[in-house]
């Protein structure tokens, strides 16, 4: 009932949307007698009106051109691979020189990969890059089957091999753990495609590690809890209808929540712009909100999965995980570089909590082992922003031309 009570008031409220966006474009003289500074406040009161909805749709990267060297580079958007749980997304460039084959991998956690829109743009420069295009499970027909913790490293295994040997990897926040066994897994059976490097950035491969808030929460509650509490079904107007999901929306509300106070002062902010006719300041906030509000569902499996593998048992740590009923084992990992990069102020996923793979991963010599902790950035600052691109970059654009 959980999701059919969003989509009902996501219904009720719709007309209102349509009504302010209307009201905009129609900008009826009458109202307008009051003077400018009404027909502003005015104007910006129904923009904040028509922008009160979550969209469910992947949002265009809109990396247009990257620059190489000297000169802007095109970069077209391609499907390398396409399976009914996410595509491989490569941009392409039309380029003379080869560059490092790069897989992004993208958290499954809520929200759409264009969330490390940074992150690619940043890598475009020196590397021919790939990421992982997630599907919205509301939009998977149930005849796809299920799609479970063991279904991801599937994915990445065959994404990988996409795009063949001698390329690299980097996994941003939750996939770490998933890319930390498909790695394991490849280097164990001698996979040709084995990347020859794994650069894992603010990633819970011991969420017991400094435990923070988000990680008291999931070992808090039984997954019994969760499956009666956040679980719901897919109304049957989509194409996943049927199918049982961990509703974005609901990871999205409780990101809200963590920093509330500050999601208010940025849509006074945004009023405040639009009143004031200040477009570029309020285009700013607007670019990031048409983002954070782009929301995607994950599979029951997936998430119970996640909460009861990752966060409750921590398997991966305690040697206990598995792939497929085979134990997986990082210390199979032997030609692989590894990169850890932690936020010295990350409240998602703490200090610690990533470097536990350098443990994990003994038989690595020591120098193909390095770690970088970032001071003063949050958990999105590993991945974006001036710290990402300025002091984090060259640390994985070094370990990464170190083993080309």
């Amino acid at each position: 009932m959980l999701y059919h009570a969003y989509q009902f008031q996501d219904d009720l409220i719709a007309p209102f949307r349509t009504w302010a966006r209307m009201m905009r474009r129609s900008a009826l003289p009458s109202f307008w007698a009051a003077g400018e500074s009404f027909k502003s406040r005015f104007l910006a009161g129904l923009e904040m009106v028509s922008r009160f909805e979550l969209s469910h749709s992947r949002p265009d990267f809109g990396i247009a051109t990257v620059r190489v060297g000297n000169r802007d580079v095109p970069v077209t958007e391609e499907v390398a691979l396409d399976l009914p749980f996410g595509k491989l997304l490569h941009f392409a460039k039309d380029i003379d020189t080869a560059q490092p084959r790069v897989l992004v991998v993208a958290p499954l956690s809520g929200h759409f990969p264009t969330l490390l829109r940074n992150t690619v743009e940043t890598l475009l420069r020196d590397h021919d890059v790939y990421i992982t295009d997630w599907a919205n499970a509301r939009d998977v027909p149930l005849s796809d089957g299920k799609f479970g913790v063991d279904d991801y490293i599937d994915y990445l295994i065959r994404f990988l091999d996409a795009i063949g040997p001698g390329g690299h990897v980097l996994a941003v926040c939750q996939p770490c753990v998933q890319t930390l066994a498909a790695v394991s897994i490849m280097s164990e059976d001698k996979h040709p495609a084995t990347p020859r490097s794994m650069t894992l950035m603010a990633g819970p491969i011991d969420p017991r590690e400094s435990p923070t808030e988000v990680n008291e929460f999931a070992v808090a509650k039984s997954l019994a809890w969760f499956q009666h509490s956040v679980i719901s079904t897919v109304p049957w107007r989509h194409k996943g209808g049927g199918r049982r999901v961990y509703p974005g929306f609901l990871q999205l509300t409780a990101f809200m929540a963590m920093n509330m106070d500050r999601h208010r002062a940025a849509h006074r902010k945004l009023y405040d712009h639009l009143a004031a006719g200040e477009i570029a300041e309020a285009e700013k906030i607007k670019t990031f909100y048409d983002e954070y509000f782009a929301v995607l569902d994950l599979t029951e499996e997936f998430y119970i999965e996640t909460i009861d593998r990752v966060f409750h048992k921590a398997e991966l740590a305690t040697g206990e995980f598995t792939w497929r009923g085979r134990k997986v084992d990082p210390a199979a990992i032997r030609n692989t570089a590894l990169l850890t990069v932690e936020g010295g102020r990350d409240d998602i996923c703490a200090l610690g909590q990533t470097t536990a793979a350098h443990d994990l991963c003994r038989s690595l010599r020591p120098h193909l082992k390095r770690h970088h902790l970032q001071a003063n950035v949050g958990h999105y600052g590993v991945f974006s922003g001036k710290r990402w691109e300025r002091e984090i970059y060259p640390v994985v654009r070094n370990m990464i031309l170190a083993m080309e």
